[in-house]
C-alpha cells in the first residue's frame, strides 16, 4: 500500500509546486507573488518530509524545518516591505 501511496503524494506535491511557480511567474499583483511563493515553500517542506519518509532518514527533516523557519521569516520581510516600503523602522 505505501509502494502505491508514495508516487501519487510525490506527484501531487510536485504538481502543486509547478502550479504555485506558474502564480509566481503569472501573477497579476505582488500579493499574489508573495502568496505564491509562501505556498512554494510549504510544498518543499511537505516534499522533504515526504522524501524523509521515503528514505528512513532524519536529515530531511532538519532540512525541512530549516526551510519552514526562512521561509516564514522571508514571508513576513516581503510583507512588511510590501505594506511600508521599509522593512527595518
Amino acid at each position: 500500500m505505501l509502494t502505491i501511496a508514495m508516487p501519487i503524494a510525490f506527484g501531487c506535491i510536485t504538481l502543486a509546486l509547478l502550479l504555485n511557480f506558474w502564480r509566481l511567474v503569472r501573477g497579476p499583483s505582488r500579493a499574489d507573488r508573495i502568496l505564491a511563493l509562501d505556498t512554494m515553500y510549504i510544498n518543499t517542506v511537505a516534499l522533504l518530509v515526504l522524501y524523509g519518509i521515503h528514505q528512513n532518514s532524519t536529515v530531511y527533516f532538519e532540512a525541512a524545518l530549516l526551510i519552514a523557519l526562512m521561509g516564514f521569516v522571508g514571508t513576513v520581510a516581503l510583507c512588511k516591505y510590501l505594506l511600508r516600503g521599509d522593512i527595518i523602522e
